[in-house]
């Protein structure tokens, strides 16, 4: 039998014949859509429901493909109705998963709601810890400050009743004769100067008493009029004054006689007979050395002049003054030369010409014999018979020698004169003194070229300061030629008061042969330094009819104990009216940036004002500023030691941990420091945007320390009604000021009750660790600027000029006021005492506020600023373009600069490579115990 064929054997194995072709057909197109359509699908639905969430479905439909019929023996149409019910398992299976994934998504949703819920709650509570800390230590503090109040056994000095004299004091008493030795104690009547009568002074116009008005040139008069006018002490009404001032001059081209001088000042009708309370003001300027009170009885008057014998001149109760040079009004740093360079063209200099008995020319042995004391070299002790030094007086012999040093050291550029051209003006002297030489213009030139001027005593040695002389100390400090006195019987311009060492250079002539050598041996810190000094005493006491009227009056005030008047605080007044209530709300919740306690929240503190009123000293004399005025209190004050705090002077101190000292935690609980606790003022200034000021005040709720914060409201118009302000905690005080300007930051408003101010810009964005890290950096450099962002000034050598720089420096001299702590004591010298000049020209650019507080104190100081932190710039959310980012802002600053230069005289802007952070910063310390502060 034949083998079957392929095509045979595949028919077989689907069970057809040869002839059942079509059969075999049908039933082969059954089995591939089984195997090719049928199956794929049931095996999906299988595996689609492995891993099911319902396992009664899912074994349901196991069973149900278990018991499936073999395909081959199914018809179409129930093939059909499996593959449709299929479907309909397959839908509601899905329908289910659905609702299965929406309960699903429902539980992860309230899950997620419960652990925001408990996210909150755990951050409420500890915010609640953290306000109960707060609670806790505010409530120590509060305990402690009870307990200071008990036990303090001094209270608060209350002033007694001022004490006026009555007008029914006029007890006449004799006049002194010339002999009687006149000082404060028996000369002055202290019964009419109670040390609480804001010291009264009443002057004698001359337009009311004509016996004086017809011998005062009206220039002169009017000026010391304008002067005394203008004094805080002046009285009109005679019968309660402390102190009688007389102006007095020469009748033009009239000698006034002694017996008539003395009986003018007898008829005056507060002269009491002996003149007591009495300062007679001497406005001669006659060069000639006249005393126009030689031979009158002055009697219990002081004296005020330029020139005085020493027979005539009573110490400690007359007046040495300065000539009355300088002009009535106006400003005096236009006149006066840059103090750089140090060293000048000239070494030292002179000019003059010796003059005796009105005759011209050199001088000559012959007329020096009629005037001079003799030298001798050497002369016997009466004790021991040996030879001792002697006293060089001649003239001759001094004035040969300084003509050798010239020419044996033409290196140094000194120039002497010692004889007048015959064509310049000769100017009228004493007997045998060097008088001057030239017109003013040259002597100036001479001056501004020297760096030392020479001045010589008068030769009489009964003479102890003459016109002539204090004109040429007069000139020499105004132009910045340190005054170099060769000899020593002179007495100058307010002696009492003034440290005159600090300025000038004396010596005996006896040590003229080593004055050359002397003179090179002062170095350049020291040459800068009394040139400066110079500048601010001529500026102060000297440059105006003003200045020398105030101070007369400063000296007198002094030695009866009686202090200056205080100066006044800037009125503030609200931008709102009496009956207009501001919108208050609670400040949105902002995320704290520290999570520090950084210090107890405290009730309103106000610095503790004139504690000095009755103890001032010389030296505020001696220092730039305002030594006619009493301030509250000055950034100056001495510290005690450390043990005082704990040894009866306690009251007000916060020593860390009661003294043991420790970190963080124990840091942050008291101010600790070298003086006692405190607080601070914040002054913001804004214009015209409020809601960058609104989202600048609501940061500042719950900083410790805070006092109150002062808007300065620069804004033309009110702000709006409806206006809501942040509820912070402390007082919010928005003052209207008179006028659009940037001085306005730096006002000393009546407000501001406390030493510490902050200035801060609206925009200017600071974490409250930064502030309260700069406010303690401050209590240790109480008379620095202490700041964040750094500038630096920057000198071009080819236009030789200063420029403004704010890139980023290893070295600085300037932090911004945008963001500083200063002293409210250079809020009143920047405000009353500091150069109108500098504040015109910051309202005429709108600029440089910052750089003139910079200027003005490190001018003070001598000291560069302070920065802390690494902040460099600021960051301000949803604020405008800024000044700053205009070319036109850097020009003015750069102008700015260089017009203060000429004001100062000199830059007073020192640098400085110092920056401070916080102590621990970065130390690592034990888990237990917690840096100063975190971030800083």
């Amino acid at each position: 039998m034949a083998a079957p064929n392929g095509k045979t054997s595949w028919l077989r194995t689907f069970g057809c014949k040869r002839w059942l072709w079509s059969s075999c057909m049908t039933r082969l197109i059954v089995a591939l859509f089984f195997v090719l359509i049928l199956v794929p699908l049931v095996t999906h639905y299988y595996l689609g429901n492995i891993g099911s969430d319902n396992v009664s479905v899912s074994h349901r439909s196991r069973i149900k493909l278990d018991h499936v019929e073999d395909p081959q023996m199914m018809k179409v149409s129930d093939l059909i109705y499996r593959i449709e019910e299929l479907k309909r398992i397959r839908g509601s299976v899905n329908n289910e998963l659905r609702e299965l994934e929406s309960k699903r998504q429902k539980l992860h949703a309230e899950l997620s709601t419960y652990n925001m819920q408990l996210d909150s709650l755990r951050n409420d509570y500890e915010k609640s810890q953290k306000s109960l800390s707060k609670l806790k230590l505010t409530l120590e503090n509060t305990k402690v400050i009870q307990l200071e109040m008990a036990r303090k056994l001094m209270p608060d000095v209350a002033a007694p009743m001022k004490i006026l004299p009555s007008d029914q004091d006029s007890m006449t008493l004799p006049m002194p004769n010339l002999s009687f030795g006149c000082k404060m104690y028996n000369c002055f009547d202290y019964s009419r100067c109670s040390v609480t009568s804001g010291f009264p002074v009443f002057f004698y116009n001359p337009e009311d008493y004509p016996l004086l008005k017809s011998e005062i040139e009206d220039f002169v008069k009017n000026s010391v009029m304008h002067a005394l006018n203008s004094s805080p002490h002046v009285t009109y009404d005679a019968h309660i004054a402390c102190l009688y001032v007389v102006i007095l001059g020469d009748t033009i081209g009239v000698r006034t006689t002694p017996e008539y001088l003395e009986q003018k000042l007898r008829s005056l009708p507060y002269w009491r007979g002996d003149g007591r309370n009495h300062v007679i003001l001497n406005l001669s300027n006659r060069y000639d050395g006249t005393d126009i009170f030689e031979h009158v009885n002055t009697g219990r008057a002081m004296i005020a002049q330029s020139v005085f014998s020493s027979s005539r001149y009573r110490d400690k109760f007359d007046l040495v003054v300065p000539p009355l040079l300088g002009i009535a009004h106006g400003t005096v740093w236009e006149e006066l030369p840059l103090l750089l360079p140090i060293r000048r063209k000239y070494l030292f200099s002179f000019n003059g010409s010796f003059r005796h008995l009105g005759r011209t020319g050199s001088l000559q042995g012959g007329d020096l014999e009629k005037s001079r004391l003799r030298f001798i070299p050497y002369s016997k002790s009466r004790t021991s018979g040996g030879l001792i030094p002697g006293v060089i007086t001649d003239e001759n012999f001094i004035v040969d020698y300084l003509k050798k040093i010239p020419i044996s050291h033409p290196q140094d550029g000194v120039l002497f004169h010692f004889d007048c051209n015959t064509n310049s003006e000769v100017v009228p002297s004493l007997n045998a003194e060097w008088a001057l030489c030239g017109p003013e213009s040259e002597r100036y030139d001479l001056l501004k070229q020297s760096t030392f001027n020479l001045i010589l005593a008068p030769v009489n040695n009964s003479v102890i300061s003459t016109l002539t002389f204090q004109t040429r100390l007069f000139e020499a400090l105004k132009f910045g030629s340190i005054p170099v006195i060769l000899g020593q019987q002179v007495a100058l311009p307010y002696e009492e008061i003034i440290r005159w060492d600090k300025a000038t250079i004396t010596f005996p002539k006896a040590r003229v042969t080593e004055l050359h050598f002397l003179m090179r041996t002062y170095t350049e810190n020291d040459i800068f330094a009394m040139r400066q000094q110079g500048r601010m005493i001529w500026q102060t006491y000297m440059g105006t009819t003003k200045s020398i009227v105030d101070t007369i009056l400063a000296i007198v005030r002094t030695r009866l104990q009686i202090p200056p008047l205080p100066l006044q605080n800037e009125p503030a007044p609200s931008v709102f009216n009496a009956s207009f209530v501001p919108l208050k709300v609670e400040p949105s919740d902002i995320e704290p940036e520290t999570d520090d306690i950084l210090g107890p929240l405290e009730p309103p503190l106000a610095s503790e004002a004139f504690r000095r009123n009755f103890t001032s000293r010389f030296d505020w004399f001696n220092k730039p500023g305002d030594p006619f005025h009493l301030f509250p209190y000055t950034p100056f004050e001495h510290t005690l030691p450390s043990e005082a705090k704990f040894q009866g002077s306690e009251h007000g101190f916060r020593p860390i941990n009661k003294g043991l000292g420790g970190a963080g935690k124990e840091f942050n609980e008291a101010l600790g420091g070298n003086v006692p606790r405190e607080q601070f003022t914040l002054v913001m200034l804004t214009y015209e945007r409020e809601a960058v000021l609104i989202n600048a005040l609501q940061r500042l709720k719950g900083l410790p320390h805070l006092n109150k914060v002062i808007v300065v409201w620069n804004s033309p118009g009110l702000p709006a009604e409806d206006l809501q302000w942040p509820d912070i905690g402390v007082e919010i005080h928005v003052v209207r000021t008179k006028k659009n300007s940037l001085n306005n930051r730096f006002l000393p408003y009546e407000v501001i009750e406390t030493e510490a101010i902050l200035s801060v810009d609206d925009d200017a964005h600071l974490r409250h660790d930064e502030i309260m890290f700069g406010f303690r950096v401050w209590r240790e450099a109480r008379d620095r600027l202490v700041g964040f962002p750094g500038r630096y000034h920057a000198y071009d050598i080819k236009s030789n000029s200063w420029f403004y720089n704010s890139n980023y420096s290893c070295e600085l001299s300037m932090v911004l006021t945008g963001a500083a702590f200063f002293h409210k004591y250079y809020a009143y010298l920047y405000s009353y005492i500091m150069p109108q000049a500098i504040r015109d020209k910051v309202d005429e650019y709108m600029n440089c506020e910052d750089l003139a507080m910079n200027f003005l104190i490190s001018h003070i100081t001598r000291k560069p600023p302070i920065k802390v932190t690494s902040r460099w710039t600021f960051r301000c959310p949803g604020c405008p373009k800024a000044l700053s980012f205009d070319d036109s802002h850097f020009q003015e600053r750069h102008k700015c600069m260089n017009f203060f230069v000429k004001v100062y005289g000199y830059m007073p802007l020192l640098y400085t490579q110092f920056r401070v952070d916080s102590i621990l910063f970065k130390t690592r310390i034990p888990h237990d115990k917690q840096k100063c502060f975190k971030f800083i």
